[in-house]
């Protein structure tokens, strides 16, 4: 979501720069690790030595503060368009973000909510850990290997490919990643079904 179908890099740095301060750490340090992780997976790279439940709890309140700053909130170029292209195909969102963070950002930035979520809730271990993607493949009922997982970050581009899926790296964050193929913006992807069943994904250069 976060880097892929919305732009939320305005919020993001606005409240992990205020943790940053708050723990006396460098925010140069701290923004490279806080892409496509939950939060707590973070603060634990960042604090190696903290208890985790402290982290948990730190988290929960990022969360709902991330929640309601939705401030410069906007659509990735392309994606209105891109979702009305797969609206009809299997296809999920598989997120770090938790059920309500989700929806708000999506909804800040106009877009349209997948049926198929998975959430924060939805897993035991963040990103770069490949749970998501297998659950969201378990959930449409179709191997890992026959998804296409658009992703922005390292962790998530890693997470991805440990799946087994295909990844199109999304934007400049992803352009030296090892994705399977890249875009600067999903108004370069089309989608059309395939003739053969499933979906046929062409990047227009």
């Amino acid at each position: 979501m976060d880097g892929t179908l919305v732009n939320s890099d305005a919020a993001v740095e606005r409240i992990w720069r205020r943790w940053a301060d708050e723990h006396g750490m460098d925010f140069a340090r701290v923004l490279p690790v806080v892409h496509g992780r939950q939060g707590f997976a973070t603060m634990a790279e960042l604090l190696p030595d903290r208890p985790m439940e402290e982290n948990l709890r730190e988290n929960a309140l990022l969360l709902a503060e991330e929640t309601t700053d939705v401030a410069g909130v906007v659509e990735i170029p392309g994606a209105t368009r891109f979702l009305a292209s797969i609206e009809e195909l299997p296809h999920a969102l598989v997120t770090s973000a938790d059920a309500a963070l989700a929806k708000a950002r999506m909804t800040a930035a106009g877009l349209r909510m997948p049926d198929v979520q998975i959430t924060a809730e939805s897993v035991r271990a963040s990103k770069p850990d490949p749970e998501g993607f297998l659950k969201g493949a378990a959930a449409l009922g179709v191997h890992p290997w026959d998804c296409v997982a658009l992703e922005d970050s390292a962790a998530g581009v890693e997470a991805a490919l440990a799946a087994g899926a295909r990844v199109v790296g999304v934007g400049p964050r992803a352009a030296a990643l090892e994705a399977t193929a890249h875009v600067e913006t999903l108004e370069q992807l089309r989608v059309t079904p395939a003739p053969e069943g499933g979906a046929r994904v062409t990047i227009a250069r």
